[in-house]
């Protein structure tokens, strides 16, 4: 279990989450402790550019999708760091708001 485990089975259930994620990998776009809403995504509707609730061999990132290929999305960070590629199964939900 991560720290979004939570947040995973309520977005497969379809429902939007809110949560407040700590580490400065995203920052400034998303700085640490910063809420954040994320809404349920049909794998298909993500680009470049999305910022995704995903799962990267076994740890749980709210990452940019670098890149996308043939079905799979590579998944980095704010910093540079790409952590890898993903299936669409990986892909919990897509950031649609960041507040205070």
């Amino acid at each position: 279990m991560g720290w979004a485990t939570g947040y995973i089975t309520k977005l497969r259930a379809g429902q939007v989450v809110s949560f407040r994620p700590r580490g400065n990998s995203m920052s400034p776009r998303i700085e640490s402790g910063q809420l954040c809403t994320v809404e349920p995504v049909d794998p298909r509707d993500i680009r470049p550019g999305d910022i995704v609730l995903c799962k990267v061999r076994g740890t749980e990132y709210l990452h940019f999708v670098k890149s996308v290929q043939d079905g799979r999305f590579q998944i980095g960070n704010n910093r540079g760091h790409i952590n890898g590629w993903v299936g669409q199964n990986a892909i919990f939900g897509r950031l649609v708001r960041v507040e205070a």
